[in-house]
């Protein structure tokens, strides 16, 4: 961390500066500072010594232009570690207190322990060299999107050096860039890296915010996963990981801040201007509308906020070229002043009018805790949705829960009853069947209740809807039966995924059998209950998922831009006959064939070539009894049987109990 040399003030050498940019800009000579506050009456800048325990100065800022505070001081360099006080009415809705210290909203980086009143803004030498660095921009429908958190990922790995584990370096580091090369994936999509906070309550019994969906620095990356402590290093991941084709997306959590309710700590933005940045109670604006279920929600539908979000994304693009975002939450960025979601509200219209962001990948959560916050298929354009009716319509089939054939076809085929109304094609749909939040995929086949009680809330937090199955044993067990039964579930769940229309997306640790003990909300466990345990790691599921995941890339009939059409999708019975009314509606059904034209995907490449393939036959069979499927006309190989693996084709062709094939037809 480079500090001063020399004192940065003295009467002389505060200049009056200038109102943009917001934060602290170093341009070579000295430093910048500009803060936004509508109603405070006095805003000091504060300055402190190289650990940040010590304040040095305080600089009361004179000028004030359109609300901006600013000031220049031509002594200042990068390194130097800072804050704010600021004073003004504590009634309406304002949370001024001078006793407080402050981070710059700006701040491109926060180092120090936040919640513990310790974190300090520190001012950055942007300078990089980016090299002949550009994004993959892999098309949509190529993409295949691995979930991760930056620490758990390397923490455990014994190839990644001691020094790396855990950090943004390490996630560059060679065999982990050659693992994600090798699985197949395109993007890497990354849990938060937004400064974040841990929580009192987490912090009192021994916990962490290991998730990181805490934030309270909208430009500065998590100072935790730093090896070096500069931006440089992030900054090297990305352009390391672009060199692999690898795309890098950014989980952002900009709904709510780290200030939590109205008990909450003062950080920055409540203390800098609370009426403007939160959305308060019209009964009582001493609190906060909480449509997030986290405390607070911050204020997009105010013009200043919303240009302090937009700021920040474009800043992670245009300057960490970062590729895309999954907005957490998002729902309650797109409610106006009423607090409504508006799809042409101002949020979602200058995503779409900004050159720069409307050309990232945009993938939004479409759901948050407020009235009508349940948007699945709402949002516009040019955005992607997190698809949790693919999730339930999976897991449900492969339950064999009653009455799901029509569902799952609907997923199969990208979900066109929830996307194509408002114009979109089968990649707004992200298809999932396990996230962060909830069960792993080893889990999903190994417990059917959750398990959390280490995260000390009397196990009454994460999701109870979880349509699992455990084969009649709840957890680990040494029965080989279960054991074998469970392999090829999760076998069915991935091979599921991948062969359907949509973007698929991956967790980190699924493919190497990663268990989290049944805890279906380990968001407070920044331990070895969430690192991936790569010594452990089921070597033959990893395999499996290499092989699904280039067969995917292998077979175009699997990456469509456009929904198919009725007569390029032939739903099948056993008896290879056309499925009738009354077999959808038939509760029982439970084994389904999909039969896929590849001569008739009326697409073409870049360059106007028709793409074409291979005629494919899914088979599917969620019964507990093997099923014999009467195979249509023609020459057709097995490419994958989820229990038989390598078998032969006959016909009928003999589908296990809970099993998933996939023949192609010769040309």
């Amino acid at each position: 961390m480079e500090a001063p040399a020399r004192s940065v003030v003295t009467p002389s050498t505060v200049w009056r500066g200038r109102a943009h940019p917001l934060g602290a800009t170093w341009d070579g000579a000295g430093v910048n500072f500009a803060l936004f506050s509508k109603n405070a009456t006095r805003v000091e800048l504060c300055l402190f010594d190289p650990r940040g325990r010590r304040e040095l100065e305080r600089v009361e800022l004179r000028e004030r232009t359109d609300f901006v505070w600013h000031c220049y001081l031509p002594d200042a360099r990068p390194g130097l570690l800072y804050g704010y006080r600021v004073d003004g009415p504590q009634e309406g809705g304002h949370r001024f207190d001078r006793s407080k210290l402050l981070l710059d909203p700006y701040a491109k980086l926060i180092v120090g322990k936040i919640g513990a009143g310790l974190g300090r803004s520190q001012v950055v030498d942007s300078a990089f060299s980016w090299g002949d660095d550009r994004p993959p921009r892999t098309a949509w429908q190529d993409t295949v999107i691995y979930e991760l958190h930056v620490k758990g990922f390397t923490q455990r790995h014994p190839d990644v050096p001691e020094q790396l584990r855990g950090t943004y370096a390490g996630l560059a580091c060679r065999p982990m860039v050659e693992y994600l090369q090798s699985l197949g994936v395109t993007a890497v999509e990354l849990l938060p890296v937004q400064a974040f906070v841990d929580e009192r309550r987490l912090v009192q019994n021994g916990l962490r915010n290991y998730w990181g969906y805490n934030s309270i620095g909208f430009f500065a990356p998590e100072w935790r996963y730093f090896a070096t402590g500069t931006i440089g290093e992030f900054k090297s991941m990305v352009r390391t990981l672009h060199a692999a084709g690898l795309e890098v997306i950014l989980d952002v959590v900009y709904n709510h801040t780290a200030e939590a309710d109205h008990t909450g700590p003062t950080l920055s933005f409540r203390g800098l201007d609370n009426s403007i940045y939160y959305r308060l109670d019209p009964a009582n604006p001493r609190r906060y509308l909480n449509v997030t279920g986290t405390g607070n929600s911050f204020n997009t539908s105010h013009r200043l906020v919303l240009a302090l979000v937009m700021d920040s994304l474009r800043y992670w693009v245009q300057e960490m070229h970062v590729d895309g975002f999954r907005f957490d939450l998002a729902p309650t960025l797109a409610r106006n002043a009423t607090h409504a979601f508006d799809r042409n509200g101002a949020f979602l219209s200058a995503i779409r009018q900004d050159p720069v962001l409307s050309q990232v990948k945009l993938i939004a959560e479409p759901w948050d805790m407020g009235e009508g916050g349940y948007r699945l298929g709402g949002f516009p354009p040019g955005w992607a949705e997190w698809n949790d009716r693919y999730r339930d319509a999976v897991r449900s089939w492969w339950r064999a829960d009653a009455g799901t054939v029509g569902e799952l076809a609907s997923r199969l085929t990208g979900s066109s009853d929830i996307f194509q109304v408002t114009g979109r094609n089968p990649t707004a749909s992200v298809n999932f069947v396990t996230t962060h939040d909830g069960f792993t995929l080893e889990d999903l086949v190994s417990y059917e209740r959750k398990h959390n009680e280490a995260n000390l809330e009397g196990n009454h937090d994460g999701s109870d809807n979880n349509r699992s199955y455990n084969f009649g044993v709840e957890g680990s067990t040494e029965d080989q039966h279960i054991r074998t039964a469970r392999v090829q579930q999760k076998r069915n769940f991935l091979a599921t995924l991948l062969f359907s229309q949509g973007v698929p997306m991956l967790v980190a640790g699924d493919e190497l059998g990663r268990t989290q003990r049944g805890n279906n909300n380990a968001y407070c466990h920044d331990s070895e209950l969430s690192w991936l345990d790569w010594e452990r790691a089921d070597q033959k599921l990893l395999e499996f998922v290499r092989a699904l995941i280039a067969m995917r890339a292998r077979h175009p009939a699997f990456r469509r831009r456009t929904y198919p059409k009725p007569e390029d999708v032939t739903w099948l019975t056993p008896r290879a006959a056309p499925m009738t009314a009354a077999e959808w509606q038939n509760g029982a059904t439970r084994a389904l064939g999909m039969l896929l034209l590849g001569r008739r995907l009326a697409e073409r490449d870049e360059r106007g070539a028709p793409i074409e393939d291979e005629d494919l036959l899914l088979l599917v069979n969620a019964g507990e009894e093997p099923v014999e499927f009467t195979l249509p006309a023609g020459g057709w190989h097995l490419l994958l049987d989820t229990a038989a693996p390598g078998g032969g084709v006959t016909d009928p062709y003999p589908l296990a109990a809970r099993a998933l094939a996939l023949l192609a037809k010769r040309p």
